[in-house]
C-alpha cells in the first residue's frame, strides 16, 4: 500500500507511541492532540526511548534523527487533510471518539481509511459517525506499540474488504503480526479473554483468598505470564480497567462482567487522594 502520510490522533501513551512506532518504520507521521504541553511530553518520551535504543546499540543515532524528522506535531487538526491514514487513539470515551471520528471524515481525503485504537468499543457505532463506513476500520494496538507484536484489525458491520487488506498491510509494514477479528464484538478478542481473568483475580483477592502479590506470583510462576493481573492492571492503569469492565457489562448486560466493589473502591482511592493513579500495589494491605 502507497501511503503519504499517516496521522495519528492522540498523543497520550499510546497514540504517541504508535506515531513513533510508524516513523520508526519510514512512514511520515503527523501527531496530533488538542494540547501543546501533551504534544511536548510525547516527543520527550520519543527522544527518551530512541536515547535508550542508541546508548544500548540497537539503532544509530542518525537512525534516530531521521525517525524525528519523519515525524510532526500539531494542534490542528485540519493539518490532516492530506493523510492517507489515520490513527484514532485518545481515550476511551465514545462521545469524544465520534467527535473526532465525524471532523476527520470532514477533513480527511474521500478515500483515505479511518481507525480506531479502541480496545473495546463498537468500531460499527463509531463508522456511523461518518460518510465512509466502509473506510472504517479498528487497529487495536498493545502497550508498548514499538515492542508488542500483536495488532487486532477489527471489522465494523460495514467495513469493506479492501479496508482490512490494506489495515492489515500497514500493520505488517510495521513489522506486527496482524489478526482479523471477523466480528465486531466488545473485548475483539485479547480482552475478551483477558478481562474476565482480571475480574476473577479481584474476586479471589475480595474474598481473601490471596493477597494481589500472591495471585500475581501464582500466575507469572504457574501460567508462565510475564505479568500477573494484578501488575498488569497497575501497568495499564486500573482507572482504564474499570472503564472496560463498565463497558462489557453495559453492552452484554450479564453479571459477569460487574465490576468487583474493591476495584471500584480502589479507583475511588486514586481519584480522591493525594497520589493520582493508585495501583494494586499502592493499596494498604488493610483495606483489601
Amino acid at each position: 500500500m502507497t501511503l503519504s502520510t499517516i496521522g495519528v490522533i492522540g498523543s497520550g501513551t499510546m497514540g504517541g507511541a504508535i506515531a513513533h512506532q510508524m516513523a520508526l518504520s519510514g512512514y511520515l507521521v503527523r501527531l496530533t492532540d488538542v494540547s501543546q504541553p501533551a504534544l511536548s511530553r510525547a516527543t520527550e518520551r520519543i527522544r527518551a526511548w530512541m536515547d535508550v535504543s542508541v546508548t544500548k546499540g540497537k539503532m544509530t543515532q542518525q537512525d534516530a534523527n531521521d525517525t524525528l524528522d519523519r515525524l510532526t506535531v500539531t494542534t490542528d487538526l485540519a493539518e490532516l487533510k492530506d493523510c492517507s491514514f489515520a490513527v484514532e487513539a485518545v481515550f476511551e470515551n465514545l462521545d469524544v471518539k465520534q467527535r473526532i471520528f465525524a471532523e476527520l471524515d470532514s477533513t480527511l481525503p474521500k478515500d483515505a481509511i479511518i481507525a480506531t485504537n479502541t480496545s473495546s468499543m463498537s468500531i460499527t457505532v463509531l463508522a456511523e459517525s461518518t460518510q465512509r463506513p466502509d473506510k472504517v476500520v479498528g487497529m487495536h494496538f498493545f502497550n508498548p506499540p514499538q515492542v508488542m507484536k500483536l495488532v487486532e484489525v477489527v471489522r465494523g458491520y460495514k467495513t469493506a474488504d479492501d479496508t482490512v487488506a490494506k489495515t492489515m498491510e500497514l500493520a505488517r509494514g510495521l513489522g506486527k503480526e496482524p489478526i482479523e477479528v471477523k466480528r465486531d464484538t466488545p473485548g475483539f478478542i485479547v480482552n475478551r479473554i483477558l478481562i474476565p481473568q482480571m475480574l476473577e483475580a479481584i474476586r479471589v483477592v475480595e474474598e481473601g483468598i490471596a493477597t494481589p502479590e500472591d495471585v500475581d506470583k501464582a500466575i507469572r510462576l504457574g501460567l508462565n505470564s510475564p505479568m500477573g493481573p494484578f501488575e498488569l492492571q497497575d501497568y495499564t492503569g486500573v482507572d482504564v480497567g474499570l472503564n472496560v469492565v463498565d463497558h462489557f457489562y453495559e453492552e452484554f448486560r450479564n453479571d459477569r462482567w460487574a465490576a468487583p466493589l474493591l476495584l471500584r473502591d480502589l479507583v475511588r482511592a486514586g481519584r480522591l487522594g493525594k497520589k493520582t493513579g493508585a495501583g494494586w500495589y499502592d493499596y494498604p494491605s488493610e483495606k483489601r
